[in-house]
C-alpha cells in the first residue's frame, strides 16, 4: 500500500509541474508532460488525469505521446478495459520509468467492477485486468 500512497505523493508534485506550462508554453516538454499523465493515469479514480489534461492546450494534446497517453485514458474512464490492454501493449514504451503503472491500474479496475457488478464471471474478470493467468 505505501507504493500506492507515495505515487499519490507525487501526482501532487507532478500537478504543480504541468500548471507551469500553462503559463510558460515556451518551456513544455512533451516527454516530461507525458510522464506527468502517466502517473496521473495510475492514480484513478481521483481527479488527477482531468486536471492534467485540462492544463495542456489542444495543440500539445495532439502531439504523439500525449495524444496515446489521453486516448488510454479515455478507455479507462470509460470502462472500456480489455480495449485499455489492447492499446497498452501497442504502447508499451509509453511506460518506461513508470513503475508499477499496470498495477495501479488493476487497482482501478478491481475498485470500478467491485462498485458495478454483484456477480461476474472469472473469465470476463480476468479480460478485464489483462488476461492475468
Amino acid at each position: 500500500m505505501a507504493l500506492f500512497e507515495q505515487m499519490r505523493a507525487n501526482v501532487g508534485k507532478l500537478l504543480r509541474g504541468i500548471d507551469r506550462y500553462q503559463f510558460n508554453p515556451a518551456f513544455f516538454q512533451t516527454g516530461v508532460t507525458a510522464q506527468i499523465l502517466l502517473k496521473a493515469l495510475t492514480n484513478l479514480p481521483h481527479t488527477d488525469f482531468t486536471l492534467c489534461k485540462c492544463m495542456i492546450d489542444q495543440a500539445h494534446q495532439e502531439e504523439r505521446p500525449i495524444r496515446q497517453i489521453l486516448y488510454l485514458g479515455e478507455l479507462l474512464e470509460t470502462c472500456h478495459f480489455q480495449a485499455f490492454w489492447q492499446a497498452l501493449d501497442e504502447n508499451m514504451e509509453l511506460l518506461d520509468g513508470i513503475a508499477g503503472f499496470e498495477d495501479s491500474v488493476r487497482k482501478f479496475i478491481c475498485h470500478v467492477v467491485g462498485i458495478t457488478y454483484q456477480h461476474i464471471d472469472r473469465w470476463l474478470l480476468a479480460e478485464m485486468l489483462g488476461d492475468l493467468s
